[in-house]
């Protein structure tokens, strides 16, 4: 996780509920901040370090579903847990359609609760890394100049060097000269790793897209 101890937002009208799960989730070592409305945990959202949230699906001025309607408009990414009662499974499942990890149904035992706060905490953690990731691979990609990336496209659309020679026009050698120089600057150890980049930056299924249209 990150280097910041974790924060578990708890979201929900009823101040008995907040106590209980803020007391829950702190007896097992995890920080809490509670709020009794969306609307006001809204307002300081882009200030405030979160890492998972939990909300009751219905409360009185924004329900649980507005409120992740609005982290999405925001583009807050942060892994939500959402309350509901019996009645509210059909909310709870429109919840995870539009972005939820999970929906815990009352009443629910500690440990449910737990686990479905930490399998949220693993998975932000995770998010949070592979964007990382995209954020560092993207940066190098606009390090590459252009015939570089002519070159980077043809080899994850699995062409081999003397087929990109060909379309691009110029000789093979030429082409391993410029497939060292971006193995390189992308810090690539293998083809392989550098399939793996395009595909987390997103070249590898743009390209197929491409060549997808272009096929009839």
């Amino acid at each position: 996780m990150s280097s910041e101890k974790p924060i578990v937002h708890v979201i929900d009208d009823d101040e008995a509920v907040r106590e209980v799960l803020a007391f829950q989730l702190g007896s097992a070592g995890i920080d809490v901040k509670t709020h009794d409305s969306a609307a006001k945990f809204l307002k300081i959202v882009p200030t405030v370090q979160a890492d998972c949230i939990i909300t009751d699906v219905r409360m009185p001025d924004l329900s649980g579903i507005d409120l992740l309607r609005r982290l999405r408009e925001l583009q807050v990414a942060v892994p939500v847990i959402v309350i509901t009662a019996h009645g509210d499974i059909p909310l709870a499942v429109e919840a995870m359609r539009i972005g939820a990890i999970d929906f815990l149904e009352k009443p629910f035992a500690d440990e449910v609760l737990l686990a479905s706060v930490r399998s949220a905490l693993d998975r932000g953690d995770r998010d949070r890394k592979r964007q990382a990731e995209r954020t560092s691979i993207q940066s190098k990609l606009t390090g590459l100049s252009n015939r570089e990336r002519d070159v980077l496209d043809g080899l994850v659309a699995g062409r081999p060097n003397k087929q990109i020679a060909y379309e691009l026009g110029i000789s093979a050698r030429t082409i391993e000269n410029y497939r060292a120089n971006l193995m390189m600057k992308m810090q690539a150890t293998s083809l392989s790793d550098l399939v793996r980049m395009a595909l987390i930056a997103g070249i590898l299924d743009s390209n197929a897209d491409a060549a997808s249209g272009q096929t009839t």
